[in-house]
């Protein structure tokens, strides 16, 4: 369900006023500066970022991560989940102070245009990323043109996850311009998954919204169909956004989230994790952490990784 901005707004404010109220200094500035040393973990004593994200594994992950960083750097943080034009709304709103899982330029193509005057767009975190209709690989057709002859075998429907989500919008596009006798289903990562694995473990015909990166990936043999119209798009990024002011607030919190800057193949250490039974999302972040000090030390300077 999608949350509505204003009732986003006041639970955020609601949940942080004493928080904030409490960690302001009277300048209601970063206790560092931009000459300040970036690594000292006082550099945000006192002051809280606000992060929101989508519930996606790849969008835990990566904000999880960031936390992290930026609890190393003295900050509180409060990692709110909402749905994605909540996620937009916040920033453009100031409600938020960052996501790191903006999925550019298809995915969240609606939810950006309406805010991106009202925020800033750091850039890419991560590059390399797709969107698409996904079948387990012993699934014989190849492209989102021939489900229709087998409409049938997948139980007339695609397994789709929340329905605020970008993918959502352009998977009910796919339906239309391939005028598919197909029906949407809503659900989440999670019911998604499950539904995957179900399918596969029966060895059934599935099609579901998938992207990359995903832990789904690694735990099973699956294939993205081709995409003949382009209705999904290209190649994607993960951007990361800020609401308007926060270089100025919080230099040392806007300077992490510049440098923030990873691969697939990072991300995918950390949702391999995430998916260990009994895990906890938010050690397996900092496990990762402390085992890459030189690409974090170079996310908290603000100069390239070695």
């Amino acid at each position: 369900m999608q949350i509505h901005p204003s009732r986003l707004r006041a639970a955020i404010v609601g949940a942080l006023a004493a928080v904030s109220l409490a960690a302001c200094s009277p300048s209601g500035q970063d206790a560092s500066s931009p000459g300040d040393a970036v690594t000292a973990p006082t550099a945000g004593a006192g002051k809280t970022v606000r992060l929101v994200y989508v519930e996606w594994a790849s969008c835990t992950a990566a904000t999880h991560v960031v936390q992290a960083v930026l609890e190393q750097q003295g900050y509180k943080v409060e990692a709110l989940s909402v749905s994605g034009a909540a996620m937009y709304s916040a920033l453009a709103q100031g409600d938020a102070d960052a996501t790191v899982c903006a999925w550019l330029p298809s995915t969240h193509a609606n939810y950006y245009a309406r805010t991106k005057g009202r925020l800033e767009n750091l850039g890419p975190n991560m590059t390399g990323t797709k969107i698409g209709l996904v079948v387990p690989d012993y699934v014989t057709i190849d492209s989102i043109d021939q489900l229709a002859a087998d409409a049938d075998r997948f139980q007339g429907q695609i397994v789709g996850i929340d329905p605020g989500a970008g993918e959502m919008d352009i998977a009910h596009k796919a339906i239309d311009d391939y005028q598919l006798p197909l029906k949407l289903v809503d659900g989440s990562d999670a019911t998604m998954t499950a539904a995957l694995k179900n399918a596969i473990d029966n060895r059934q015909w599935i099609a579901v919204t998938g992207w990359t990166p995903h832990w789904m990936w690694a735990r099973w043999k699956l294939k993205y169909l081709a995409d003949p119209k382009g209705t999904f798009g290209g190649a994607e990024d993960i951007d990361t956004l800020a609401r308007k002011g926060l270089k100025q607030d919080m230099p040392t919190a806007w300077r992490v989230l510049d440098g923030f800057h990873w691969t697939p193949e990072d991300m995918q250490q950390v949702m391999a994790a995430d998916q260990a039974q009994g895990a906890d999302a938010m050690a397996d972040a900092r496990a990762w952490v402390k085992a890459h000090p030189q690409q974090v030390d170079a996310w908290v300077s603000g100069t390239p990784a070695p």
